[in-house]
């Protein structure tokens, strides 16, 4: 089994850091995409908990479609929200994105090491890819 890195040469947070993590591992059919929060250009875009969440899946999103994954192919999405309350929005775009292809979730609710409301990461499988 081989293991391919995407982005193994660290992406740029905020502040300009050099990030010392692959966006993306793919190993045996799998995919694990790092957490992605709704920052473009290593920015936070400002925005409430729908925009925000848009963009921290497009990340996501952008990042499997590099790597030759589709949004049927995701199996587990790990959540964080800064607040409880936004857990209705988060649903609602999340149901937008997954549409009849829902995978498994876990949504905590936690302080974020960057300024921003939601952040999530995805995990895919590919049995062709095995």
């Amino acid at each position: 089994m081989t293991i391919k890195r995407y982005g193994a040469e660290g992406g740029t947070g905020t502040g300009g850091q050099k990030l010392p993590f692959s966006r993306a591992v793919e190993a045996g059919g799998w995919l694990r995409v790092s957490g992605q929060t709704p920052m473009t250009e290593g920015e936070v875009v400002e925005g409430g908990i729908v925009e925000q969440t848009r963009l921290a899946f497009d990340n996501c999103l952008a990042i499997m479609h590099e790597a030759g994954y589709g949004v049927e192919d995701v199996v587990h999405v790990t959540a964080v929200l800064t607040d409880a309350r936004y857990f209705s929005s988060f649903n609602k775009v999340f149901a937008e994105i997954f549409g009849d292809h829902p995978p498994a979730r876990i949504c905590s609710v936690q302080d974020l090491v960057v300024d921003c409301k939601v952040e999530v990461d995805v995990s895919c499988y590919r049995a062709d890819r095995a």
